[in-house]
């Protein structure tokens, strides 16, 4: 993953449905998985060559639970989770001072038992330009990089204009790319060009993926635009359906022709 010294699967598991089952925008609504299904899925990715978990403190008690998942099998796992979002009866808030910052990755670590982060983003709200410029938030993730407590840092965006702020900032750079929302393709490119680390972010279009031709596969089609890119590290596909997971696994090792 670009200068990370980290080697990540080219398909990423998302975990937001393991902790969180309201306030999201799938298609349709969904039971969280009891320990014994999420363990065997889990499981499952691991033996199907992920090695990626995504999550954060707003996917609600997704950190917890893979704390407590993960423990007899840690070494395996590559770890992104984020700060900046909380979730709380039903509700976002931000928060991206520095002193937030620190309290949240503390609180990731315990959560997910670990004495070092793996990677940790910015889960932005949108102002990507107020948060790289003004409130210091990079710069404490840096910080606590340098103390050990992480290993590589990143902005979870949504502009253009932010994540090229950001980059010089960044380890790597989580990106929304697939085949109906291309408009942060100029930053995939910059990140092509300094040799930064991609993990591509919805790329199914969180469900909503259509009117992609009579006869095209969403996923295979999505898969592929998706790990096309030079850019492009990973993918991160939140599933809890084993099936799911195994045709999304299936996609991304055509896309790359492994």
């Amino acid at each position: 993953m670009g200068n990370t010294g980290l080697t990540v699967s080219a398909l990423g598991l998302g975990t937001v449905k393991l902790g969180r089952n309201t306030g999201v925008k799938y298609p349709s609504g969904f039971e969280l998985p009891d320990d014994r299904s999420a363990r065997a899925l889990l499981t499952r990715a691991r033996d199907l060559g992920i090695n990626l978990l995504d999550t954060a403190p707003a996917y609600g008690t997704s950190e917890e639970r893979l704390g407590g998942l993960l423990k007899d099998d840690r070494d395996h796992w590559i770890l992104c989770t984020k700060v900046g979002e909380e979730f709380t009866d039903g509700q976002s808030s931000y928060h991206f001072s520095p002193e937030h910052v620190r309290f949240s990755v503390e609180r990731s670590l315990q959560r997910l038992k670990v004495e070092c982060l793996d990677i940790v983003l910015v889960h932005s709200d949108g102002n990507d330009l107020a948060i790289v410029e003004q409130h210091g938030t990079l710069q404490a993730l840096a910080e606590l990089k340098k103390e050990g407590k992480l290993k590589a840092l990143g902005l979870s965006g949504k502009t253009v204009d932010g994540g090229l702020a950001a980059l010089p900032d960044c380890d790597l750079m989580m990106i929304t790319y697939n085949p109906v929302e291309t408009d942060q393709a100029p930053l995939l490119d910059a990140c092509a060009d300094t040799g930064t680390g991609v993990l591509i972010k919805k790329a199914l279009a969180s469900g909503h993926l259509n009117q992609l031709g009579d006869n095209a596969d969403p996923v295979e089609t999505a898969m592929a635009f998706a790990l096309d890119h030079p850019a492009t590290t990973a993918a991160v596909v939140g599933t809890i359906t084993p099936a799911n997971l195994e045709r999304n696994v299936a996609a991304a090792r055509r896309a790359v022709g492994n």
